[in-house]
């Protein structure tokens, strides 16, 4: 496959040595098999009838459990330093399912590519619930028996994965499981949420781990105008975004009118909360811009938003969007970076992009490259400025269940045939492959 022309004529810049390149996935997304294991939140959810935008369910999905195999040659084709996938605790609940990655952790350090494994990427078993106080105990039992089991060849962690869009999507909006709308009485899952983030990292301590994050999703919010009313809701959507899921592991601490608003005793939680960790995870698709409430309903990229809430969210012109309709802007990587640099300071650890992606259509996917060109190129600008990134997994291996969206937006590097399961590379697979290479 030809070398794409953008980095043919304008190379992207070396990263520093040692820099980690991947690809995510998610367990509930890529691996079928669901009667090999417990049900989920999500089994439950999509069983529901209008829950899913075109019916379908995640009980085959790439058929990952058996093909996995096939791949982990995809991985080691593209030439990726590491793979980062989620592990399934309904899984894991079920009899023989550490078995599972037990085989797939085998086969990767076999092809030299590195396991990261996510221990919670949304698929919560049935009959637990954020909600609930003790969920983050028994999580914690849950990353106890993992780290045991796989913790001779696993050597990177990550925790939660967005506990922001599962608090939001899930408990909030209920546009995704477990189809709750609760609006701001949603926040007791973020705060369970963040305390089986803390308690996960005294478990792989306990088990020997040296090197444990999470995996956040951040974004510029951006003031509609400069008018008081639109700078105020873009503070506050800013503070949900990109403060309530930082600041608690970060700085060990709520912004200020949030602690009083969790249950529980929030000053002896905020200390298990902000257990050190090694790095931090950015999941970065978009900025947003941010108004003033309208009093009436909006609907956003694929979501109703209520009138209720104390923002709007608006359009950004003057952009392209991809097949999802976010709004395609790379040097907002390079700000949400650098401004984490600067609020936080030497309270922030190394960074590591752990997912950044598109959805568009087609196997020869043009626009998917330009995309990756440019937030890769974004992202080195932020390295140039002093922020400390230490890798960058790109979202995703390959086309997958979409969550409430089904099969309809393809985010992978590798296109997915949902009724034969034929896996088949992307004209951005071969680009991100050439790329690696001349980073090595």
């Amino acid at each position: 496959m030809a070398t794409d022309p953008r980095t043919a004529t304008n190379p992207i810049s070396r990263f520093p040595a040692g820099f980690l390149w991947g690809v995510s996935t998610s367990a509930h997304q890529i691996e079928g098999a669901a009667d090999k294991r417990e049900p989920s939140v999500w089994d439950a959810f999509t069983a529901e009838p209008g829950r899913v935008k075109d019916g379908s369910t995640a009980e085959v999905a790439c058929d990952h459990y058996h093909r996995y195999r096939e791949d982990v040659a995809l991985l080691a084709g593209l030439g990726v330093d590491a793979y980062r996938f989620s592990i399934s605790w309904p899984r894991v609940n079920s009899p023989d399912g550490l078995d599972f990655y037990d085989r797939l952790v085998d086969e990767l350090c076999a092809a030299g590519v590195r396991p990261v494994p996510t221990l919670f990427h949304w698929d919560l078993p049935v009959g637990l619930d954020w909600l609930e106080r003790d969920t983050a105990s028994r999580f914690a039992d849950h990353v106890s028996l993992v780290a045991d089991r796989l913790g001779d060849r696993v050597k990177k962690w990550i925790t939660l994965n967005e506990p922001a869009e599962h608090t939001l999507l899930g408990h909030a909006l209920g546009a995704h499981a477990p189809g709750r709308q609760l609006l701001f009485d949603a926040l007791p899952a973020a705060h369970h949420q963040l305390l089986a983030h803390g308690r996960a990292v005294q478990a792989l301590r306990a088990a020997g781990a040296a090197d444990i994050g999470i995996a956040n999703s951040h974004g510029p919010a951006w003031p509609a105008s400069r008018e008081p009313a639109d700078v105020e809701a873009a503070e506050f959507y800013d503070l949900l975004l990109n403060r309530l899921f930082s600041d608690p592991v970060l700085l060990g601490e709520y912004p200020q009118g949030i602690g009083e608003l969790m249950p529980g005793d929030v000053s002896a939680d905020l200390k298990v909360i902000g257990e050190p960790v090694d790095f931090y995870g950015v999941n970065y698709y978009a900025p947003t811009r941010v108004g003033a409430p309208q009093g009436e309903e909006i609907e956003f990229g694929g979501l109703t938003l209520p009138a209720e809430l104390p923002f709007t969210v608006r359009e950004i012109e003057g952009r392209p969007v991809t097949d999802f309709g976010w709004p395609v802007v790379p040097e907002g990587l390079t700000e949400l970076l650098t401004g984490f640099r600067d609020r936080f300071g030497d309270r922030l650890p190394p960074i590591v992009i752990t997912e950044n992606g598109c959805s568009y259509p087609g196997i020869d996917d043009q626009d998917r490259i330009a995309y990756l060109d440019g937030h890769i190129r974004a992202l080195h600008d932020a390295v140039e400025a002093g922020v400390d990134v230490r890798g960058y997994f790109v979202w995703s291996l390959l086309d997958n269940f979409e969550w409430a969206e089904g099969y309809e937006r393809r985010f992978g590097l590798v296109h997915v045939d949902f009724e034969t399961l034929e896996r088949t590379p992307k004209a951005s697979y071969g680009w991100f492959r050439d790329v690696l290479r001349a980073q090595r």
